[in-house]
Parts: structure tokens; sequence; C-alpha cells
């Protein structure tokens, strides 16, 4: 059976966890002022790319 041979430090432990956080995510701002999210059609307005993609009414 493997047994680890020492005891791993909390600071080492700690350190190997340092990366285990979650990303924040990116927020731009669309042509219209609302905040969303790279790469996805509007919530708000429904455009994508500078084109309407999605009717306003159907957006929201």
């Amino acid at each position: 059976m493997a047994v680890p041979k020492k005891k791993t430090s909390k600071s080492k432990r700690n350190m190997r966890r340092s990366h285990h956080k979650v990303p924040t995510p990116t927020v731009i701002q669309c042509e219209c002022g609302s905040p969303s999210l790279p790469h996805r059609v509007c919530p708000s307005c429904g455009k994508y790319g500078g084109r309407q993609v999605v009717r306003a009414e159907d957006a929201e």
C-alpha cells in the first residue's frame, strides 16, 4: 500500500490548491450599454457582432 513518507505541510498543501479557484467571468459592454458575456447574443437588444440576430421582443 502506498503511504506518504512525510506529512505534507499546510503551506505546501495550500500552494497546491492555489489554482483550484473558480475564474471570474469576462463581461463586455454591448452597443446598447448592457453587460453581456463575450461571443454571445446580447440578452437585452438581441445583437451579435453589430448585427441584429434576434428580435428585441424575443430577446426579453
